[in-house]
């Protein structure tokens, strides 16, 4: 048989795990928290250079991606950042585009 008290401490550390971290959102709203954790993602420099690199059209080069258009056109304008097998092959284009050109069989 199960031990309600346990439940019952349980439910208070999560209960008080919630209160504290909206006591923290708040702090932070006001701008008295200043402390905060700061993540850089690498990602390519320009994804607009990189596609001038392999000289594809923005409709060329969302095809060689898999992505669609209106997604490369995010990520060239900075509102969306690329990840996954996306943000690997704009990596090896920039590298190499020679290479993912003659891979791709793309005309360059």
């Amino acid at each position: 048989m199960k031990n309600p008290a346990r439940k019952t401490t349980r439910r208070t550390s999560i209960g008080d795990d919630l209160i504290q971290s909206m006591h923290e959102a708040l702090a932070h709203a006001r701008g008295e928290n200043k402390a905060a954790r700061i993540t850089h993602v690498e990602t390519p420099v320009e994804i607009k250079a990189i596609r001038m690199k392999v000289r594809l059209t923005q409709d060329a080069f969302a095809t060689a991606l898999g992505v669609s258009v209106s997604g490369l056109r995010k990520w060239e304008q900075g509102h969306r950042q690329p990840s996954g097998a996306a943000l690997t092959l704009l990596r090896i284009m920039d590298r190499e585009p020679e290479a993912v050109v003659r891979a791709i069989a793309v005309e360059a």
